[in-house]
């Protein structure tokens, strides 16, 4: 029988059926005392539960009612009343005529990263309200965010949220939530803190751009066992949100960025300005305080990160304060690239300096490639047709490939000094300080075209890969040094190598 049109607690008729899920149904019902449409939750009848399993599922859903109702914000769900029907508790809530984002991506649809970004800003601004309620939600996903009119965000279905100081209302072993969504410590059994809705968050972007939730398996098993310990499939078409997802999936809690930072980098991609903000997974700047970004190749004064959100600099975490910076500014610093290699020959030559030889001439111009000028710094180099330019602070330029996650850099120090090697070493000495996991593999002498030039190679681990790096710097002393700087993943490096030998080989300054 339809409990369609039926009366609970004296006041709310059940109109229509807009929602049901594994612990209740979700009505739209009319308020016949204020007149006014509000959705009611009502738990299912579970015969096959112990009384002790009953009175656990009522008052994880009363404690829904009390969470969500510590968190006024408009990206929230309003809770209006908790009222019992034939002893269920069941919850009155703003009713939002809208269909959630699991609806928007069903049958593999995804959506651009832009409108991703600001579904996020949403997401993230009702996760902050929460977490600031102390209020962790647990069951973040597309299906409990609502897309309103006018463009309103709203994050629903507190029903296993957990505030602090209370139980977690799970017999041991039992994981509650939806499993492609949890986050890998929830996995293990290990408590969950605010880190761990932020996974969540960064899994519901991923499905909004890539059409599947990151670890999917064809069981839940299959699904747990790859959160736990498999890497997840590469993004095809994240673009500027690849690296902000990338760590928000982190394994490690204390590896993903804070709230703040999220909604920062969320910010940067859905404004469409000049550069996307993200967390510097590939980099050392975690390590560094947040008003010393990293040190330059091309000079021995600090980066200022290009373009800065005004409200730049972010509170400290456990392993240090975390900084946003553009792409750019990640893939134009050295001593932030990450694992550098390059090969030499038996008599200690670069081979860089060998293929390259002395002369002047460039090499012919390769399928793929366009040839740059860059008038301030009087060099013309090729550089891929897709990578695209951006200015480092420091007067240099980066190319950087469409992911934003590798980039040619071309800096200059006019006047050069004694040496280039000499200059590494300046910028290697503030680069131990600053990132103690830092490790040169060599920094030697050599020549470029004629010109007194040196390679340094150094590696670096970052948050969310390895990276490799590769500078060549040349110049005599008292005229211009010229550095030739190639940042990739570890993973791709046979991709992105042939990049730095392109841009070498036809570089003319």
């Amino acid at each position: 029988m339809s409990d369609e049109g039926r009366l609970v607690a004296g006041r709310y008729r059940l109109v229509e059926r807009i929602g049901r899920g594994g612990m209740g149904t979700v009505w739209r019902a009319e308020d016949e005392v204020l007149a006014r449409q509000v959705a009611l939750k009502q738990l299912h009848t579970q015969p096959q539960l112990s009384g002790a399993e009953v009175a656990t599922l009522y008052e994880r859903t009363r404690r829904e009612a009390r969470s969500a109702a510590r968190v006024v914000h408009p990206n929230v769900i309003v809770v209006h009343d908790v009222v019992e029907d034939d002893g269920r508790p069941c919850i009155v809530m703003e009713y939002v005529p809208a269909p959630t984002l699991g609806d928007i991506l069903k049958g593999g649809r995804t959506l651009p990263p832009e409108e991703a970004a600001r579904i996020g800003l949403g997401m993230i601004a009702a996760v902050r309200a929460a977490h600031t309620a102390g209020v962790l939600h647990r069951d973040i996903k597309p299906g409990n965010v609502l897309l309103g009119a006018e463009g309103r965000v709203v994050l629903t279905d507190f029903g296993i949220a957990q505030t602090a100081g209370t139980s977690t209302l799970t017999q041991t072993g039992e994981m509650v939530g939806s499993i492609d969504f949890m986050a890998p410590e929830r996995i293990r059994g290990q408590k969950p803190g605010p880190s761990s809705d932020l996974w969540s968050l960064g899994a519901t972007l991923y499905q909004a751009v890539e059409g599947r939730p990151p670890y999917r398996r064809d069981t839940a098993m299959e699904t747990a066992y790859a959160i736990a310990v498999e890497p997840f499939e590469p993004m095809r078409q994240a673009g500027p949100l690849e690296p902000l997802i990338e760590i928000l999936l982190s394994r490690d809690p204390e590896d993903r960025p804070t709230a703040e930072q999220t909604e920062r980098a969320l910010r940067a991609t859905w404004s469409g300005g000049p550069t996307t903000t993200v967390p510097r997974t590939a980099v050392a700047a975690q390590e560094a305080p947040a008003d010393d970004p990293a040190p330059s190749r091309t000079s021995p004064t600090p980066v200022t990160p290009a373009t800065p959100p005004p409200d730049e600099g972010v509170r400290g975490r456990k392993r240090g304060p975390r900084v946003l910076v553009p792409v750019v500014t990640v893939l134009a610093v050295a001593a932030v690239g990450g694992i550098v290699y390059a090969t030499s020959h038996d008599d200690g030559t670069p081979a860089a300096t060998r293929r390259a030889g002395t002369s002047a001439t460039p090499s012919p111009l390769l399928d793929g490639y366009r040839r740059v000028h860059d008038k301030q710094l009087g060099v013309s180099f090729p550089v891929p047709d897709d990578w695209k330019a951006k200015k480092t602070a420091d007067g240099g330029v980066t190319y950087a490939d469409p992911t934003g996650l590798a980039g040619i850099t071309i800096g200059m120090v006019d006047p050069a000094g004694s040496h280039p090697v000499d200059h590494f070493k300046d910028i290697e000495t503030n680069t131990k300080a600053n990132y103690p996991t830092y490790r040169r593999l060599r920094m030697q002498k050599t020549t470029f075209r004629d010109q007194p030039a040196a390679v340094w190679e150094f590696t670096f681990q970052g948050r969310a890969r390895v990276f490799r790096a590769i500078d060549l710097g040349y110049g005599s002393a008292g005229g211009r040094e010229y550095d030739i700087y190639l940042s990739a993943p570890d993973a791709r490096w046979e991709t992105y190598r042939p990049v730095f030998d392109a841009v070498r080989d036809g570089f003319t300054g």
